[in-house]
């Protein structure tokens, strides 16, 4: 590595795991970096996503891990090409933490904990000479004509200079953690294409009545299948589970299909998917078991003894279907098999696990540098891309930030950063 007066100068903004990566392929190509966050310590969106056990990657093959991307599969795939999820185990087996596949395909580090990883990787980070700036919220650039950046800090207004700038400043759904899209004004004053951030991996709102509502909020409604066909040929159907909640419906199931679902609601004002109850079971075998004689068993003791069907998923019928086709064996067979929920709106952006929308990739060059602005680069979630939780996110944010700082080692040694770059510190 090159001594720190000869090394060219990067600021990084965003200590989230994307800002934490680009700071360590930057450290290790021999630039001087200082990371800059706003919390008083890095890694809290991190260590919050790893409180139920840190899913890093997933361990399916490439073909439809790359498929969970949609519309932004070619640009992500050419991420994942710098930073595979192999290559993701790899790394933080480098840091003294393995990794186990679970049962869902999910992969999580031996002993689930995001701490520990944190810990190790930051202790490396220190050791190659990042240097961390906490309390220190980015306002945006200082002046129309250059990179430099203004920071509100506990020292007051701060003006800094680098030879280049990384941001990674996440999206807009983590707004306690500093992830409040508050970049995106001052981002597109530079000529940044940014496209309105949405809630990504969100709930929905279908509006129960108080006697549902009351009865099932919370209930999880396992071994089930969700189905939903939109504009222009969108279709998502798969199995897996969701939650009823006070106003609607979340939950991995619901996730894995929210883009569509958001994109539907918005164009129409609501969206209609269909939940199959009994995923296991024949249209025709659900029909000749409601068929059967139930003498003078009520229909709720007769959906449980024939169907296995109680609790939250009975007490979805009666929300849902018609009384008249409740005692209509054909007619109610269909509707376990199809049951229409009808979704009004979105769970605000705050509230989503993830978001869509951001800098719009079209803006940024193949390294993530702002073709509008040499020297500026861009990483993870403000980023215009989407994918369901399962590992996908945390994935492609880790490959963006190592496609960036190689980009912007590249840059730097074309000699395009301004000699009158100041290497001072804040």
């Amino acid at each position: 590595m090159t001594s720190p007066s000869s090394s060219p100068r990067v600021a990084i903004v965003g200590g989230g795991p994307a800002g934490l990566m680009a700071a360590e392929v930057l450290a290790a190509g021999g630039a001087q970096v200082d990371l800059y966050d706003g919390m008083p310590s890095v890694g809290r969106k991190f260590l919050l996503a790893g409180k139920g056990g840190l899913n890093l990657t997933h361990s399916e093959a490439l073909e439809p891990f790359l498929s969970r991307y949609g519309a932004r599969r070619a640009q992500v795939e050419s991420w994942l090409s710098a930073f595979s999820p192999q290559q993701l185990r790899e790394w933080a087996q480098g840091l003294g933490v393995g990794t186990f596949v679970g049962s869902s395909g999910r992969v999580f580090p031996t002993d689930m904990k995001a701490a520990p990883l944190l810990r190790a990787w930051l202790a490396r980070l220190r050791a190659s000479g990042v240097r961390f700036n906490m309390r220190h919220r980015c306002l945006g650039f200082a002046e129309a004509s250059s990179i430099a950046l203004r920071f509100a800090s506990p020292q007051g207004e701060q003006r800094v200079e680098a030879d280049a700038v990384l941001l990674a400043l996440g999206g807009g759904s983590w707004s306690r953690l500093g992830s409040d899209g508050a970049w995106a004004p001052w981002l597109a004053q530079r000529g940044a294409d940014v496209a309105p951030l949405r809630p990504a991996n969100c709930g929905f709102d279908i509006g129960w009545t108080e006697h549902f509502r009351s009865r099932y909020a919370g209930e999880p409604l396992k071994s089930v299948a969700l189905r939903f066909d939109g504009d222009g040929g969108a279709h998502f159907q798969q199995q897996g589970e969701f939650i009823a909640t006070e106003t609607g419906v979340e939950g991995s199931l619901v996730y894995a299909a929210s883009s569509h679902l958001r994109d539907a609601i918005e164009a129409h004002g609501s969206a209609t998917l269909h939940v199959d109850l009994l995923p296991g079971r024949s249209l025709e075998w659900v029909r000749d078991e409601l068929a059967h004689p139930r003498g003078p068993r009520s229909l709720s003791t007769h959906l449980k003894t024939r169907l296995g069907l109680h609790g939250v998923k009975a007490g979805l019928l009666y929300e849902v279907v018609p009384r008249a086709d409740m005692n209509d064996p054909a007619r109610l067979a269909a509707f376990i098999k199809a049951l229409p929920l009808k979704l009004v709106a979105a769970r605000p952006i705050d509230e989503a696990i993830s978001s869509a929308g951001g800098v719009r990739l079209e803006s940024l060059d193949e390294a993530l540098m702002l073709r509008a602005q040499p020297g500026v680069f861009c990483v993870g979630e403000m980023l215009d891309w989407e994918a369901p939780t399962g590992g996908y996110l945390l994935t492609a944010c880790l490959a963006s930030a190592r496609v960036a700082g190689a980009g912007v080692l590249r840059w730097l040694a074309a000699g395009e950063a301004s000699p009158d770059a100041s290497r001072a510190g804040p």
